[in-house]
C-alpha cells in the first residue's frame, strides 16, 4: 500500500468466543465488517487496514474486507498487539486509529477529535471517555505501540494492545478528555458481542432513515432512545 502518516487499523476475526462469525452478520445494509469500515472511511479519508489472523477460518474476513476497499494485515491470533505494529510497518504509518469490528456505530468524528489531542499535547494514546459503549477508537503513537510490544508479557496487553500504556504512566502519555457533552451517553450500549446485541443494533439500524449506516453518532443515539422510549411506552 501507498505509504501513510495516519493508519486507521480495524480488528477483526470469525472466532468470537460469543457470537462466532458475527464480523459478516448483516447489519442494516451491509455486513458488520462492511459497517464498520464504511465509517471509519469517512472519518476524513485515512487509509483502513484490516488486521485479522492468518488462521483459515479469516479467510472470509480477508475477502470481505478487499470487497470493501481496505487493505489487509494477517498475524496472530492471540497476540493483536504484535498485528497492529505488522499494520503500522506495513503502511510507515507514525499513529495510528484503533478500532474494533464490534462496533457498527463507532463515532464516526472521534478520530479527528483524538488526533487533534494527539497533535496538541504531544500524548502517546488518548481515547475518549463518555461516549457510548463501542462508540470510541483510540489513537496511538507507533512509537509508544512499539515499545509496548517489546516490553509487555502480560496476555492481555498483547490481546487488548493498550493497557500496557494506559497503566504506565510514567513512560507513556495516556490522556482521557471527556467527549462532547452531546454525546456523553455511557449509559447506552453500542456494541455486538452477543445476539442480542446484534438484534438490537439491527433494530437501531432500521431506524436511521436515509442516512444509513453512514448516521453521525448523534442520530444512531436519537434512534437508540426512541427504541427505548418505545419498548417503556410498550411495558406500560
Amino acid at each position: 500500500m501507498t505509504p501513510t502518516e495516519t493508519l486507521i487499523v480495524l480488528q477483526a476475526r470469525m472466532g468470537s468466543r460469543r457470537l462466532p462469525g458475527k464480523s459478516l452478520s448483516r447489519v442494516g445494509a451491509h455486513s458488520l465488517l462492511g459497517t464498520c469500515i464504511r465509517r471509519l472511511r469517512s472519518a476524513g479519508g485515512i487509509p483502513v487496514m484490516v488486521a485479522t489472523t492468518t488462521g483459515a477460518e479469516d479467510d472470509a474476513i480477508a475477502a470481505e474486507a478487499g470487497r470493501y476497499g481496505a487493505e489487509v494485515c494477517r498475524g496472530s491470533s492471540h497476540d493483536v498487539l504484535a498485528r497492529f505494529v505488522l499494520a503500522s510497518r506495513i503502511a510507515g504509518a507514525t499513529r495510528i486509529i484503533r478500532a474494533t469490528a464490534d462496533n457498527p456505530a463507532v463515532d464516526i468524528d472521534a478520530v479527528a477529535r483524538v488526533l487533534r489531542v494527539m497533535d496538541r499535547e504531544q500524548a502517546d494514546h488518548v481515547v475518549e471517555g463518555g461516549l457510548p459503549y463501542g462508540a470510541a477508537v483510540e489513537a496511538v503513537r507507533v512509537t509508544a505501540l512499539e515499545r509496548a510490544s517489546r516490553f509487555s508479557c502480560e496476555g492481555d496487553d498483547r490481546e487488548h494492545v493498550t493497557p500496557y500504556l494506559t497503566r504506565n504512566t510514567d513512560r507513556f502519555v495516556a490522556l482521557r478528555p471527556a467527549a462532547p457533552a452531546a454525546l456523553c451517553r455511557p449509559d447506552l450500549r453500542l456494541t455486538i458481542d452477543t445476539r442480542d446485541d446484534l438484534r438490537y443494533m439491527r433494530e437501531v439500524f432500521a431506524c436511521l432513515g436515509r442516512q444509513g449506516d453512514l448516521a453521525p453518532l448523534s442520530t444512531v443515539i436519537a434512534a437508540a432512545d426512541r427504541l427505548r422510549a418505545a419498548a417503556t411506552l410498550g411495558a406500560a
